[in-house]
């Protein structure tokens, strides 16, 4: 007897999720694990997991942060590049900020609670911290002194043209001092909480500065990678660390950069990406060879 349509239709439909199901939830699952557990892949599979008498310490493929209780970097430590997954380096909630070039212009808030950074501030307060900490210029073209975005919203008389009547500088706000004095004969204020000043008709005007235009602070000390998981940094970031971690733990410079020099990795097949420096595996080769005093 031939089955009606709607029930033919029903019972194709439920021997594909069956089939699916079985290949799809069982069969290729079982086989991801099987192929996990071939020698040469089963410590990747595991995590990479990193184990100090008996003691896990880390993962060699996520990075995590050499920081204190109040989350300031620990000086005889090298220091990770920045995560924005979760709380940083949270592999449950990996992820990229999803800001980007355009991000120039700080919210605000009269709630503090509620204020964000753009990317820009993000950038120059990082690079700003990182000069502090290791004793180099942290000046990056774009930023103020104080470590924010250089950026002004110009009112004009007539929009986009005519004499300017008004300008702030939006990411500056209450004791800070204008990074500019004035801009075209025009005092230049300070942002007020609550302000929309883009949508109040003001003009974003990125103000370069004076900064070299390669800072000496590399961009991977101020930027996230795209997982927020990265466990290495750019040999470029390393070294300008080398002299702070020696002079922490009463070490020869030198012999700290030959350590540097043993965990960096180079390009994958010799042409993809770029060297990395894994921090968690050199910063445990540092407690091995030059222990905090």
């Amino acid at each position: 007897m031939r089955l009606p349509t709607w029930l033919a239709q029903h019972l194709a439909a439920l021997r594909a999720v069956l089939v699916l199901t079985v290949v799809l939830g069982l069969a290729y699952p079982l086989a991801m694990v099987a192929v996990g557990r071939i020698p040469g892949l089963d410590a990747r599979a595991d995590g990479s997991l990193v184990t100090v008498d008996g003691r896990t310490v880390g993962s060699g493929l996520i990075g995590q942060s050499f920081t204190d209780g109040d989350g300031n970097p620990i000086a005889r430590y090298f220091q990770s590049r920045p995560s924005a997954a979760g709380d940083g380096y949270d592999p449950t909630a990996t992820s990229a900020s999803n800001l980007g070039p355009e991000s120039v212009v700080d919210t605000v808030a009269t709630d503090p609670g509620e204020s964000t950074q753009s990317l820009l501030t993000q950038v120059c307060a990082r690079s700003r911290a990182v000069g502090e900490l290791d004793g180099v210029d942290g000046s990056r073209p774009f930023c103020t002194p104080d470590g924010v975005g250089a950026v002004l919203a110009v009112f004009r008389a007539d929009g986009f043209t005519g004499p300017v009547t008004r300008v702030v500088s939006v990411n500056q706000t209450a004791p800070a001092t204008p990074f500019l004095a004035t801009y075209e004969g025009v005092p230049v204020e300070l942002a007020q909480p609550g302000h929309d000043y883009v949508a109040e008709g003001g003009i974003v005007t990125p103000i370069r500065g004076d900064a070299p235009a390669d800072p000496a602070v590399p961009a991977d000390a101020v930027t996230a990678s795209g997982s927020g998981l990265d466990p290495h940094i750019s040999p470029a970031y390393a070294e300008l660390q080398v002299n702070r971690v020696a002079r922490e733990r009463g070490a020869d410079p030198a012999a700290v950069r030959r350590l540097v020099e043993e965990h960096t990795t180079g390009r994958a097949l010799g042409f993809m990406g770029e060297p990395g420096v894994n921090v968690l595996e050199l910063n445990l080769a540092l407690d091995r060879e030059f222990p905090a005093r």
